[in-house]
């Protein structure tokens, strides 16, 4: 695991990267008030573990992540593709 400096908070501080298996990445699935259901996950690069601590004493942690994101749109909220 390598030390390295991140941005927290406006200022570079040391931290460690930690390696980290993934347990489980599923979707989140919301309905919203339109009828379209939106679908989302999170997708973990990388982890690293700051020498910043919060008030209960727990390690910072900053992840660096992607997020992916599906829809399923209703007919009647889609627009007919324009042709070239």
């Amino acid at each position: 695991m390598a030390k390295r400096k991140v941005n927290f908070q406006g200022q570079e501080v040391w931290g460690e990267e930690i390696e980290f298996e993934t347990e489980r990445e599923a979707f989140n699935t919301y309905i919203l008030h339109d009828g379209t259901k939106l679908k989302t996950k999170t997708v973990l690069a990388d982890i690293v573990r700051l020498d910043v601590w919060k008030p209960d004493g727990e390690p910072i942690y900053v992840i660096n992540a992607t997020q992916i994101v599906t829809a399923i749109v209703p007919d009647n909220l889609k627009k007919k593709p324009e042709h070239q």
